[in-house]
């Protein structure tokens, strides 16, 4: 303990009192009876091996808990395992977060690890407010002396700190900001959680232009300096400066709750007419954006862009007969159908396109004569990889130049394909209307950023096609069973995405109504039209 520190053992609750800030009640019970060798890792001279016990990983934890809590950062971060790093962070828990009481619980072991809920006190000038949350810590096996200590991670102080980064306390670098949607509705973190990294940055980008203030906020303050601040507690407000966003609350509600029904699941919906995103939702809600700045194949979803090409060079056409047998070899790989299904000859584009027939796609490469035509329609056409600017980080896609059985696999959306949500809603956006208009979430007038804009657009006669064999999907295809209940002018695709070293493939789902198309990617989730089919769905029912 600090000098000066005071122990009491009260019903069993240690309550320490150090430095005179006050700092911790701290429940010693663990779980479990507390039975076993009464000799712990810290006493014995014996250097030990394997796993800790259960004794070790509650003492430990025990230890650890009681000097964070009394607010001896030194004896703690001698409790870890990385002693240099954690003692740092755990003396700015006081020193810059400025929290002036803490009583942490935990709970019982749970293997090695052992969860715990902090309930804090944190003041700052004459500004005090309580502050709650949860986290965890694990106990492993010290790799020189033998001891069981805590793995020390940032998350050990809070569950999103991250490595690098600083809890801080004070007046707030930036004015805080009163996002609204395109008719005004507030839009805030607690409503809608998966727009919190979204709000964070807005604010970090644009909150000293919108005429706010600041206030006093706890927040991290990430190592990257270009990556926003997160708050986590507001002591006192600051006047918001009014932010207006593209975002629809109606939309964005349906894609909260939608996306609640599956882990891992993301989804963006996008204005064909205007680019403006109407909504973004991932689960899990807070942290890395997955639904903008996601990287991974897309499955047949791409198909819509490969489609406008093989249509474009006149190789077929909505109503034109095609092969669809249930597997087919392009230069030693040998690429099938779903459960090897396979379609009459005399069975048209449309319905391959329908049925998501992948064989229909890789029998006509050689007919194409460029193994560089997809990567320029992606680009020429549908403004892939051109580097738009949303208004928050976004990622554009990628559709790199390939050849032989790589080049095939990227027409069926496999392979070195590329792509988020955003970037499918907004392949689904611009065959729609034919025209690629960069998505947005805040209006480019804004801050007159410069727009990607595409080399050219779709004939009027390609897009009416894309349109059909949409539709068709929609009505008959493989789509039909989730936008049964959406109503408009509907079209969708579905996709499958199998991914190395993952037993179930990622679900894929796009589609549109009237004017809004919406994009959806839910991992492991099996045939597109499963898991990510409702959650587009549900989007479109809200928005369109």
């Amino acid at each position: 303990m600090r000098s000066g520190a005071k122990v009491a053992i009260v019903g069993g609750v240690f309550v320490l009192v150090a430095g005179g800030l006050g700092y911790g009640v701290y429940d010693v019970v663990l779980g479990g009876d507390g039975g076993g060798d009464t000799e712990t890792a810290a006493a014995s001279s014996e250097v030990k091996t394997g796993p800790p016990g259960k004794q070790e990983i509650e003492e430990t934890a025990k230890g650890f808990l009681a000097a964070w809590a009394s607010g001896d950062a030194q004896a703690a971060a001698g409790l870890t395992n990385n002693e240099s790093v954690a003692e740092p962070v755990l003396a700015g828990y006081a020193d810059d977060a400025h929290v002036t009481e803490a009583v942490i619980t935990p709970g019982p072991a749970v293997g090695t690890k052992v969860p715990y809920t902090v309930k804090a006190t944190v003041s700052y000038e004459g500004k005090t407010k309580p502050w709650s949350y949860s986290s965890e810590l694990a106990v492993v096996r010290g790799l020189t002396t033998g001891k069981a200590l805590v793995d020390w991670e940032p998350t050990v102080i809070h569950p999103e700190l991250t490595e690098g980064a600083t809890l801080r306390t004070g007046e707030s670098s930036t004015a805080a900001i009163e996002a609204v949607d395109h008719n005004g509705k507030v839009l805030d973190k607690e409503t809608y959680p998966s727009l919190g990294p979204i709000l964070d940055s807005l604010r970090k980008k644009y909150g000293d232009t919108t005429g706010g203030s600041p206030g006093i906020e706890t927040w991290i303050e990430p190592a990257d300096e270009q990556l926003p601040d997160t708050t986590l507690l507001t002591l006192a407000k600051g006047k918001p400066g009014k932010l207006q966003t593209t975002l629809d609350a109606d939309a964005q509600a349906a894609a909260e709750k939608a996306v609640k029904q599956f882990s891992g699941a993301s989804v963006v919906a996008v204005r064909p007419s205007t680019g403006s995103i109407r909504a973004v939702a991932n689960n899990p809600a807070t942290g890395f954006n997955a639904a903008m700045q996601g990287q991974q194949a897309p499955g047949s979803t791409l198909k819509i862009m490969t489609a406008a090409m093989l249509i474009e060079k006149g190789i077929t056409s909505a109503t034109s007969p095609i092969e669809c047998p249930k597997d087919v070899m392009y230069q030693g790989n040998t690429f099938h159908n779903l459960d090897y299904f396979s379609l009459p000859d005399s069975d048209t584009f449309t319905t391959s396109f329908a049925r998501s027939c992948n064989t229909a796609f890789i029998k006509k490469i050689d007919d194409v004569h460029d193994d560089a035509a997809l990567a320029k329609e992606a680009r020429d056409v549908f403004g892939i990889g051109l580097d738009w600017k949303t208004g928050v980080v976004s990622w554009d896609g990628s559709v790199p130049e390939e050849s032989g059985g790589v080049a095939a696999a990227q027409y069926i959306g496999q392979g070195t394909v590329q792509m988020n949500a955003l970037n499918i809603a907004s392949i689904t956006a611009t065959a729609r209307n034919g025209t690629f208009r960069q998505p947005v979430i805040v209006p480019q007038s804004l801050d007159d950023r410069p727009l990607a804009t595409a080399s050219r657009s779709l004939s009027p006669n390609v897009t009416r096609q894309l349109n059909d064999m949409m539709r068709a999907t929609a009505s008959w295809g493989t789509g039909k069973a989730a936008m049964a209940s959406v109503g408009g002018d509907k079209g969708a695709k579905t996709g499958s995405a199998e991914v190395d070293g993952q037993g179930t493939s990622n679900s894929w789902f796009t589609g549109f109504s009237n004017d809004l198309a919406a994009a959806a990617v839910v991992q492991s989730g099996g045939h597109g039209g499963d898991a990510a089919g409702p959650v587009v769905a549900a989007v479109l029912r809200a928005g369109s």
